[in-house]
C-alpha cells in the first residue's frame, strides 16, 4: 500500500474524482413519487425521465378506484412503470383489494405495488394492516409479482423502534412466503446518519433486500419542514437550519444532495448497488423530475460543502 498520496479521498477511501460518476450511477436507479399525475404531467415525465423509470402513486384516502387505475394507465402509456400504493386499512376485506389490484394489473400492467397500512384513524373493515393483506395471498392472485414494504430509518410517530423492527421482519417473511419479490421503501429522512445506522442494522439481521431510500425532492425549506411535522419525521427547523448543505439555497430551493453524496461516499460499491433513491415530489413532480434527470445524466458539480449542484454547469 502506498501512503502519503496527495489525491483527495472520500470517507470511504475512494478518490474524490469517483464521486460524480458514482452519484450519477446511483441516481440512474431513482424512482419518483406522485399523487395525482395528470395526463400532461405523465407526458412531461415521459419527456424527462428514461423509459421504464418507476413512478410511485400515493394512496389518497377515499380516492375512487377509477382515478387510481386511470393514473396508472397514464404512467404506463408514457412508457414508465407505475407502482401504486395500496393502503390496506382502506379496504373492507381482501377481496375488495383484489378487485383494485386485478384492474391495475389488467388495465395498466401493474406488477409491483407498495403495501402500507394507510392513514385512516380506523380500518374500513376487516383488514387491519399491510401484513394481513400480504398474508391473504390476494396480491399474487391478482398478478402482482413484487411488493414494497415500508421502512423507517428515522422512527415512527406512533410506534417504538422495537415494534418497527419486529413488524418489518414479519412483513418480509410474509411476502417471501407468498412467493413475492420484496423490496423496502423508506420514509424520507433529512440526515444520512440514521439511514446508514438503519442499513447496518438491516444487514446485521441478514436482510439483504433492495432498499429505496426515501428523500424529499427539491422544494422550499418551509415545505420540507411542514412535511416533516406532518409525517412525524424527527426533524426540526433548528436541526434543518444547522445542516448548511441542505439550506444553501434557502431563498430558492433546498435539495437532498448532501444526503445522496454522503451515502455514495460512505458505502462500498456492493452495498450501494442494493440501494436506490426514492424522491418524494413535495416541490412538484416537474421540478423533482428535472432535478433527478440532471443528476442521472451526471450534469452535476460537487460544491465546497457536502453536496452537489445539478444544472447546466454540471457534468
Amino acid at each position: 500500500m502506498i501512503h502519503g498520496s496527495d489525491t483527495p479521498t472520500t470517507d470511504a477511501g475512494l478518490p474524490a474524482s469517483d464521486t460524480v460518476p458514482r452519484i450519477a450511477a446511483f441516481m440512474q436507479r431513482a424512482s419518483i413519487e406522485a399523487t395525482r399525475p395528470t395526463p400532461a404531467e405523465a407526458e412531461m415525465l415521459r419527456e424527462t425521465l428514461p423509459s421504464g423509470a418507476k413512478i410511485f402513486l400515493s394512496a389518497v384516502p377515499n380516492r375512487p378506484h377509477d382515478e387510481v387505475v386511470a393514473s396508472a394507465r397514464a404512467i404506463r402509456a408514457a412508457g414508465l412503470t407505475p407502482v401504486p400504493h395500496i393502503a390496506a386499512r382502506s379496504f373492507p376485506d381482501s377481496s375488495g383489494a383484489g378487485e383494485l389490484l386485478a384492474r391495475l394489473h389488467g388495465e395498466a400492467d401493474v406488477r409491483a405495488v407498495l403495501v402500507i397500512g394507510g392513514d385512516l384513524a380506523s380500518p374500513a373493515g376487516a383488514v387491519l394492516g399491510a401484513q394481513q393483506l400480504i398474508e391473504s395471498g390476494v396480491l399474487g392472485r391478482s398478478g402482482i409479482e413484487r411488493v414494497g414494504i415500508a421502512g423507517y430509518p428515522d422512527g415512527h410517530p406512533r410506534m417504538s423502534d422495537e415494534e418497527l423492527e419486529s413488524t418489518l421482519v414479519t412483513k418480509v417473511a410474509a411476502a417471501q412466503s407468498a412467493g413475492l419479490e420484496v423490496h423496502i421503501v423508506t420514509q424520507f429522512c433529512f440526515d444520512p446518519k440514521p439511514i446508514l445506522r438503519w442499513l447496518e442494522w438491516l444487514r446485521r439481521r441478514g436482510i439483504h433486500l433492495p432498499v429505496e431510500v426515501g428523500l424529499a425532492g427539491p422544494t422550499s425549506l418551509m415545505a420540507w419542514m411542514n412535511y416533516a411535522r406532518r409525517c412525524g419525521v424527527r426533524a426540526s427547523a433548528e436541526a434543518l437550519a444547522r445542516r448548511s448543505g441542505l439550506v444553501k439555497h434557502v431563498f430558492n430551493a433546498v435539495a437532498p444532495d448532501p444526503i445522496i453524496r454522503a451515502l455514495v461516499e460512505a458505502l462500498p460499491a456492493d452495498e450501494l448497488r442494493e440501494l436506490s433513491p426514492h424522491l418524494y415530489s413535495f416541490g412538484g413532480i416537474g421540478s423533482t423530475a428535472r432535478w433527478v434527470a440532471g443528476a442521472m445524466r451526471g450534469a452535476l458539480t460537487l460544491d465546497r460543502e457536502d453536496g452537489f449542484l445539478v444544472g447546466p454547469k454540471g457534468g
